[in-house]
C-alpha cells in the first residue's frame, strides 16, 4: 500500500502555522481586580476586536473593557486558511434560499462592509500579509458545473464581477488534473495571514484606548443594578452595556446554547514550494481555491509560497464538547494528506510542516445571527460557520447598533430580525448531525444526488450543500 501521504506528514509539527511567529505580541495581564466601564466586550477574537474598535470610533469617550480567555487570536480567529469572503449569508446560494429579496442589499452591504475591513488595514498599516485577489469555486465532478452556472448568474445580476472558467480557462489559473472548471469570484475575497490581522487588531483597539485583559474566563453574567456584571476568576467588570464574541465556546446567555454548536475543521502547511513546484501547478495570480463538493476542501498560497489545505472533514463530538486535546485528529490530516496529492500529483515528495485543528460556531442558517437579553444591556452574534474573517465586522455593527439601541439600514432587515432554527437536544442533535454527514458524503459520491434525509432538511429550510 502507497503511503506517501503518510511521510509527508510525518514530521509535521501539530501547531498552528499562523501562531508559529516570533512576532506574536506579548500577552496583556489578569484582570485581578473590579473594573467599570461603559461597554464590556467579552471574546478576543475578530467579533470581539472589531466590536471594540468600531464601540471607540463611534464614541471615543466611551470606556471600553475587553476581556479575553486565553489570547488575542488563539483560537478560530488566529488559526484558520485567512480566507476573508465578503459574503455575509455564506455564499450566494445559501442566501438566495433563505434571505432572497434581500439579496441585492446584502451583497451591497457584504463588498462595502470588506472595503472597509481593507482601509483599516491600510490606515494603521497593518502587517497581514492582505492580498485582494479573490477566490475561485472549483468544480471537481462535471455533475456541478449545473450550480456553478447558477450562481454565476445570480452574482452577475447583482453586478458583481464574476467570470465562469470552462476547463482550459481553469487549467490555465491553476494546474490539476481533477478540476473541470471554475468560478471566479474577482473582488469579492480576499487572503490574509489570521494571526497577524488579529494582532493588528488588537494594538489598533489598544491605540483607541481599549482596556485588554487577556488570561482572563469570564464564567458569569448578572444584573447589577443598571448594568451588568461580568465575573472572572479573580476580579469583575461592572459594565452599562455586554457584548458577547465566544464563536464556539459555550455561549454565556443559556438561551443562545440551542442555536449554536460546536464543529471541528482541521488543516495543513506545506514546506515553500521551489520554483519549478511552483511553476507546474501555475497559480500565478494566487487566488483562494475551494471545492464545490458538499465535503469541500479550501486552499491558497502563503506569502512564502506554502499551500494551506484544509477542510473536508468537519467534525462533532458529543455534547459539543471543546477542548484543546481535540484541535489533534491524525486521522483527518492523513485523509487531507491523500487528497493534496491526488488533486497535485506533481508536487510528490513535497512534506508539510505544520497540521492543526479547531472549532468553529455553526447554527442551522449557516451565517451570523444576533439577539439581545437583560433588557436588552446584553447582546452577541454567533453561528459565522467558518466564514467570519470579513462578515464579524459586519456582525460587530449589528450588534452595537443594537445595544445603543439606533436604527440602521441593517437593523431593519430580516437578517438581522430573525433567529436560525434550532437544534434538538442531545442525542438528537449528535445522531442527526452524524446522519448529514453521512448523507453528505453519500451525496459526493452519487455527483450530487440528495437521498431523502437531506431532501427533507431542504424541505424545512435546514438544507446546505457543505
Amino acid at each position: 500500500m502507497d503511503d506517501a501521504h503518510l511521510k509527508a506528514i510525518a514530521n509535521a509539527d501539530p501547531y498552528p502555522y499562523w501562531l508559529d511567529d516570533a512576532d506574536e505580541p506579548d500577552s496583556n495581564e489578569t484582570l485581578v481586580r473590579t473594573e467599570s466601564c461603559d461597554l464590556c466586550v467579552v471574546g478576543g477574537g475578530y467579533t470581539g476586536l472589531w466590536t471594540a474598535i468600531l464601540a471607540k470610533e463611534r464614541d471615543p469617550s466611551r470606556s471600553v473593557v475587553l476581556l479575553e480567555a486565553n489570547t488575542i487570536g488563539s483560537a478560530a480567529s488566529g488559526r484558520n486558511g485567512g480566507f476573508m469572503e465578503a459574503s455575509l449569508t455564506h455564499g450566494i446560494a445559501n442566501g438566495q434560499e433563505r434571505f432572497g429579496p434581500e439579496m441585492a442589499v446584502l451583497e451591497q452591504m457584504a463588498i462595502d462592509n470588506l472595503d472597509k475591513i481593507e482601509a483599516t488595514i491600510q490606515r494603521h498599516a497593518i502587517d497581514c500579509d492582505y492580498e485582494r485577489v479573490g477566490v475561485i469555486d472549483v468544480c471537481v465532478d462535471p455533475a456541478q458545473l449545473g450550480e456553478l452556472r447558477e450562481d454565476y448568474e445570480q452574482l452577475r445580476n447583482l453586478g458583481q464581477p464574476v467570470e465562469l472558467l470552462d476547463r482550459d480557462g481553469m487549467q490555465r489559473e491553476v494546474h490539476s488534473p481533477t478540476y473541470h472548471g471554475g468560478l471566479w469570484r474577482k473582488d469579492r475575497a480576499a487572503l490574509v495571514d489570521p494571526a497577524r490581522l488579529a494582532w493588528g487588531l488588537k494594538a489598533v483597539a489598544e491605540e483607541l484606548g481599549v482596556r485588554i485583559y487577556e488570561d482572563t474566563k469570564v464564567t458569569e453574567l448578572s444584573r447589577d443594578g443598571v448594568g451588568v456584571l461580568a465575573t472572572t476568576p479573580l476580579g469583575r467588570v461592572r459594565a452599562g452595556r455586554v457584548a458577547l464574541g465566544t464563536n464556539a465556546f459555550p455561549p454565556l446567555v443559556r438561551a443562545a446554547r440551542k442555536y449554536v454548536i460546536p464543529v471541528y475543521d482541521y488543516c495543513m502547511v506545506t514546506e515553500p514550494l521551489s520554483a519549478a513546484q511552483l511553476a507546474s501547478i501555475g497559480w500565478a495570480r494566487r487566488q483562494g481555491l475551494s471545492d464545490t463538493t458538499n465535503q469541500f476542501h479550501y486552499y491558497r498560497l502563503t506569502e512564502d509560497n506554502r499551500i494551506l489545505w484544509g477542510g473536508y472533514d468537519a467534525i462533532y463530538y458529543f455534547g459539543g464538547k471543546v477542548d484543546p486535546s481535540l484541535d489533534a485528529r491524525p486521522e483527518t490530516w492523513a485523509l487531507l494528506s491523500k487528497h493534496f496529492f491526488t488533486t497535485f500529483p506533481q508536487l510528490e515528495g513535497i512534506q508539510f510542516t505544520h497540521v492543526w485543528g479547531g472549532a468553529i460556531d455553526t447554527c442551522t442558517r449557516f451565517c451570523v445571527f444576533w439577539d439581545r437579553v437583560m433588557n436588552g444591556r446584553v447582546a452577541y452574534a454567533l453561528g459565522y460557520t467558518g466564514l467570519g474573517v470579513a462578515s464579524t465586522r459586519f456582525g460587530a455593527e449589528v450588534m452595537l447598533d443594537l445595544l445603543d439601541g439606533r436604527r440602521s439600514k441593517a437593523t431593519e432587515l430580516q437578517f438581522v430580525q430573525r433567529k436560525p432554527v434550532p437544534f434538538p437536544p442531545e442525542p438528537l442533535k449528535w445522531a442527526g448531525v452524524q446522519l448529514t454527514r453521512w448523507s453528505i458524503t453519500q451525496a459526493d459520491r452519487n455527483h450530487g444526488e440528495r437521498n431523502l434525509w437531506l431532501r427533507t432538511l431542504d424541505r424545512l429550510g435546514l438544507g446546505f450543500d457543505s
